[in-house]
């Protein structure tokens, strides 16, 4: 174990938590070890100012309850306690041993290998060796100021580089998520992935289709909405992981550069909107990776005689259906990207009362966006988006005499002047 001393890094108890601080002392004063640990330690080093703050001690799960009035143990697979002050929680977590040792708790692998359940109790050392990634394996006392560093965490943060603890092809796996963890802090982190850690990924990346689809959609929200999508993409396809995640999403985005483009566009626009701290959905970014599959599916039913809108209704069923083989999405996420798939007909198509009355429908804003997204990405609509763009400046009476006054020339609008507006609601 390297220790650090308070002399030789750059945190600073001021950028810690107040809370964390709290829980630490109080571990500390009943004689138990407390370290603030993972990535609220990664980003003070980094200079970062951390919005989740961790800690690892070797008290068990009860002993924290016990602590704590405001807290509750969660969890099966790994039982951590949440200790609540208002609306701030402070993750603390019981040192984790080796599997194989004869220390207070249990561990179980499923058949290939995947850990089941991992409650098996160690020492610092131990729960150190037990984390994925050396950049998160980095532990700070409030006690002594000094930084904890068991696996050359801190040598990797000044190299800039993601590295799996232990050998990769084993630790994958343990848990086929951690590919995507690498993925995800190297994305975040404009970080390199270490040789040996990306290697492992190419063999093992099959892995990932034997985990609950209702957990992959947990770590689709970490891969997509943290403001880094658009690199955690890139990476996703490098590494060969979104076929295992979207394989259809891959399968268009290889052969078709247009969808390629829409889904970049939709992540960059994602992207932009956290870093200024706008609302964000799943909805829009699902809506894009699986829009190409949804579309052709329409032609095709199209092209048997089932009119437009009938048509994309029943594609958007058949093709959620199927990625939710992989990856659950929840209803609540589901039902908006139909309503944003079957407005885009009427986008491209605006005729009479019904398209005056189209801007007051809760997802006019949403569908508006993906429109756009989608001639930007060299889809063909006919120019439609500017027209969008102007109509909307308009009072509720001045619409309704555009659309009258203008029938458009084959069922679409030619292409008009105006500013284009990104926003969606």
């Amino acid at each position: 174990m390297k220790v650090i001393p308070r002399d030789q890094h750059c945190i600073s108890r001021k950028n810690i938590s107040p809370n964390a601080l709290k829980v630490m002392a109080r571990l500390r004063s009943q004689d138990f070890q407390a370290y603030l640990v993972g990535g609220a330690v990664r980003d003070l080093l980094l200079g970062g100012h951390p919005k989740d703050f961790d800690v690892a001690t070797d008290a068990t799960p009860e002993e924290i309850h016990g602590l704590f009035r405001n807290s509750r143990i969660i969890g099966r697979r790994f039982r951590i306690v949440h200790v609540r002050f208002g609306r701030e929680i402070i993750e603390v977590t019981t040192f984790r041993g080796h599997h194989d040792a004869d220390g207070e708790g249990e561990a179980r692998r499923g058949e290939s290998g995947v850990l089941l359940r991992d409650n098996v109790y160690g020492t610092l050392e131990e729960d150190a060796v037990r984390r994925d990634l050396t950049i998160n394996a980095l532990y700070y006392s409030s006690g002594d100021f000094a930084v904890h560093d068991q696996v050359g965490g801190l040598a990797d943060l000044q190299a800039r580089l993601v590295r799996i603890i232990g050998d990769p092809h084993e630790r994958y796996r343990e848990d086929p998520v951690r590919m995507l963890r690498v993925v995800r802090f190297a994305a975040k982190l404009g970080f390199r992935i270490e040789q040996h850690t990306a290697a492992a990924i190419k063999e093992a990346a099959g892995l990932l289709d034997a985990i609950p689809a209702a957990r992959l959609f947990d770590e689709i929200l970490k891969l997509f909405l943290a403001g880094h999508g658009a690199a955690t993409l890139k990476l996703l396809r490098r590494h060969h992981l979104l076929e295992h995640l979207f394989p259809e999403a891959e399968h268009h985005m290889a052969r078709d550069v247009r969808a390629a483009e829409l889904m970049a566009a939709a992540m960059a626009s994602t992207d932009r909107r956290v870093a200024e701290d706008r609302p964000v959905t799943p909805a829009f970014i699902l809506a894009a990776l699986l829009w190409p599959a949804a579309s052709l599916r329409a032609e095709q039913l199209r092209d048997r005689g089932e009119p437009p809108v009938p048509a994309m209704h029943s594609a958007a069923q058949q093709v959620i259906a199927e990625a939710c083989h992989r990856v659950a999405i929840p209803k609540r996420f589901s039902q908006p990207m139909r309503e944003i798939w079957e407005l885009q007909h009427r986008l491209e198509n605006p005729r009479g009362k019904r398209a005056a009355e189209l801007p007051e429908q809760r997802r006019f804003r949403a569908a508006y966006d993906f429109l756009l997204l989608r001639e930007a990405a060299g889809e063909e609509t006919g120019g439609v988006g500017e027209w969008w763009t102007r109509f909307q400046e308009l009072d509720p009476g001045a619409r309704v005499e555009e659309v009258a006054a203008e029938e458009p020339a084959g069922g679409k609008r030619g292409r008009r002047g105006g500013r284009r507006r990104r926003s969606r609601g």
